[in-house]
Parts: structure tokens; sequence; C-alpha cells
């Protein structure tokens, strides 16, 4: 194990966010626990305890520059297309997608996703 020999007046270790982010993203890695990365890198499991702490919070606190800005919404005319052909594309979770054209009943729909989904 490396030892590192602190002398001046400053005895603690800086880290940077980066790097204890990466350190932090050690722990579980290959059944890595807090205790066996903070062993390899010469720290207490405090220590990852207290930063994980800390970025947690940072995350969960709301940041102060954010502001809602208000909305008005206009609303327009409906687009009208002459071409009656124009179809309905429907993209499936399973990557498929279902072309349609006319006016089908929703339960038609909603039969022929089902039976695409599941097949």
């Amino acid at each position: 194990m490396a030892q590192e020999i602190l002398i001046g007046v400053e005895r603690r270790r800086r880290w940077s966010d980066e790097r204890k982010l990466a350190i932090l993203a050690e722990v579980g890695v290959d059944g890595a626990s807090v205790s066996d990365v903070a062993r390899r890198h010469d720290l207490t499991r405090q220590h990852l305890y207290q930063w994980r702490t800390s970025f947690r919070q940072r995350l969960s606190s709301p940041d102060q520059s954010v502001a809602f800005v208000p909305v008005a919404a206009v609303k327009t005319p409906a687009l009208v297309s002459g071409d009656d052909n124009e179809g309905l594309a429907i993209m499936l979770r399973n990557g498929r997608s279902i072309r349609v054209s006319g006016h089908p009943a929703e339960e038609f729909l909603a039969k022929i996703i089902r039976i695409a989904e599941t097949a």
C-alpha cells in the first residue's frame, strides 16, 4: 500500500468532485464494499458516506438560479388537409409500426395494437 507523507501547514488532502465521484463509483463494482474502496484509497468509510450524503443533498436541493417562466397558451386553428389519403402511423413499444388510413374505430385500433404488441 502506498503511503502519502503530508508536510507543511496543510495536512488534509483535497479531493476534486470528479475524483470523489470516481472513488464512489468503485463501490459495488466486482463486489467491492465501501470498506474495500476506502482501504484502497487510504480513506475511512466515513469519508465515503459523507461524500455520498453531500452529493445527494446537492442534487436534491433546488438550484437558486432556476426559475419558472410564465407561459401563455395561444389557440391556433387546426390544420385541415384536403388529402384524405393521409394515414396514421403508430410506433409500438416493441419497435414495430402500424400504418392506418381512413378513420378506423377505436376498438379496432386497440385490438390491432394489442395483437401486434403480443406477437
